[in-house]
């Protein structure tokens, strides 16, 4: 799937995205030019050789916070995720195969979850547990597993009903044995689709809670906390939401162009495309090479 992946060009552009991203998120503190926490009395400071992006109202350099705030931002949305994924894909499997009790709890609690406003309880959770980016991901993450839930299932369900898997519970095959065999390769795509569009909305999620302060201890940076900030100096620094506003928009495209890559090559799609290049590949290396000219 990777291959098929790196084929498209638009799953070239996201992954080199989300790379540097990633990047970022690993290197970040360590690349940033000053201390993103040192005060100055240069507040306000439009950008310079000095400070890349200016300085906000407490004279912090905002290249360097921009920089440092990347770790949070991008961990913050992976434990969405996984947790999402943790949380929602395994029940989903296990719902098709371990019995109509299991199945009408876990189909209730997906139908209470996404009735469940998870801004408001991701507030409320952390209102309990305090100010944390930690349990606000995990509760959040939470609430958004029953995407992976319903995407699980609905695969799951698709191929228990295929011959081939009705033949090997027939011939005595455990259901874990089916669901390694079988299931699993069938459910994969599904999930990775959901996957990259969840640490998507984790981004979003992260960068909403953060621009109204819950989450994370101030001073510490943020891209939605920087976004926050700069709203109130628009008079001063009209350019400075630009930057972790424009860093938030082309991570999230990145995600959904994954997710539309992923989808685009897998399953019959996915199995068209490589019979095309085959086939081109076998066209080109047969076609023969005119050696005279016609007579």
């Amino acid at each position: 799937m990777v291959r098929r992946v790196l084929s498209l060009t638009s799953g070239r552009i996201a992954v080199v995205i989300l790379l540097l991203i990633a990047l970022l998120a690993v290197c970040g503190p360590w690349l940033a030019p000053q201390d993103p926490l040192a005060t100055s009395d240069n507040t306000l400071a439009s950008a310079s050789g000095a400070h890349w992006l200016g300085t906000d109202y407490l004279g912090r350099d905002v290249f360097s916070r921009l920089l440092d705030g990347s770790r949070i931002s991008v961990l913050g949305s992976l434990e969405v995720a996984l947790t999402a994924l943790v949380v929602g894909a395994a029940p989903g499997i296990l719902s098709v195969y371990s019995g109509q009790v299991f199945e009408w709890l876990t189909l209730r609690l997906a139908d209470t979850l996404v009735a469940l406003p998870f801004m408001l309880f991701a507030i409320a959770v952390i209102a309990l547990l305090g100010n944390g980016i930690t349990q606000a991901m995990l509760v959040t993450g939470a609430l958004v597993s029953p995407l992976f839930y319903r995407v699980a299932r609905a695969a799951t369900l698709a191929v228990a009903r295929s011959p081939y898997v009705e033949a090997a519970i027939v011939s005595g095959a455990s259901v874990g044995w089916v669901v390694r065999r079988h299931v699993w390769v069938k459910v994969l795509p599904p999930i990775a689709v959901a996957l990259a569009q969840t640490i998507g909305v984790g981004f979003v999620i992260v960068s909403s809670l953060t621009f109204l302060g819950i989450g994370v201890q101030p001073p510490a940076p943020t891209w939605g906390g920087l976004l926050a900030s700069d709203l109130g100096y628009l008079s001063h620094q009209p350019w400075a939401p630009v930057a972790p506003a424009l860093l938030i928009m082309v991570t999230v495209w990145a995600c959904n162009l994954l997710a539309d890559a992923i989808r685009d090559v897998s399953g019959e799609a996915g199995r068209a495309l490589v019979n095309r290049r085959k086939a081109r590949a076998r066209t080109g290396t047969s076609a023969p090479v005119s050696v005279g000219g016609s007579r």
